[in-house]
Parts: structure tokens; sequence; C-alpha cells
């Protein structure tokens, strides 16, 4: 894994590694799925956070995955719980069009901005 500027120079949070539209895979729960969105720390209030399965640091990214094969299902996830999916096969999800132009070498390439249709309003 790569080390975060933030983990080198007395930062105690860790930086973002993994960017928008990189496939990953999760540590302990195995599923496949994209990055669709990061925010720096947990947004997700107190109820939700204690009802999560685990509870790794708030004070690090978590990551917005839409979730290979899950018929449409999402999931918030915290950084130390993703590595990089290497098998260079795409995600299915009803949504991929929404965020993404085109899958190549791997990895998803985000759509230019503009109108959005109704049918990816999250």
């Amino acid at each position: 894994m790569l080390i975060g500027l933030t983990n080198t120079d007395g930062g105690n949070t860790p930086g973002i590694y993994y960017d928008l539209g990189v496939v990953i895979t999760h540590r302990l729960y195995h599923y496949r799925g994209v990055i669709v969105s990061v925010d720096p720390h947990c947004m997700a209030g107190d109820t939700w956070y204690h009802s999560n399965k685990t509870q790794p640091s708030r004070d690090q990214p978590w990551y917005h995955i839409l979730v290979h094969d899950s018929g449409g299902l999402s999931t918030y996830v915290a950084q130390s719980n993703l590595k990089e999916d290497t098998s260079g096969q795409p995600v299915s999800h009803p949504r991929i069009q929404c965020y993404f132009s085109k899958f190549q070498d791997g990895r998803y390439h985000l759509k230019a901005t503009g109108g959005s249709s109704g049918a990816c309003g999250i």
C-alpha cells in the first residue's frame, strides 16, 4: 500500500488513497465494487456508525461504493477495509453509466460534468 503524505508529515489523519473510478475489493467481506465518491472522514451519523458490523476509525477517508452484482446496492466503507481489485474485470451495477463514460485498463473514467438523468439520482 502506498503511504499518503499525511502519514509521513506528522498528520494524524490518513490521506485519500483511492481515486474515483477505482475498482476495489472489501478486505473482510470480499465483495467488489467501484468508488463513486469519497469523504475525508466518516460523515454518517452515530446511529448508523454504531449499527455497522465493524467500527473502523471515523478519522480516515470513507468511500461510497457501487457493489458488483448486488442488484443496485451501494455501501459506505472505511479506507482501511479496502484494497484495489487487480482482476481487471468491470463491475456490474445499474448505475455505472450515471458516473462513468468507459472502463479501460481496469478502471472507470468519469463522465464529463453536465446534466444528469433522473434515473441516476442518488
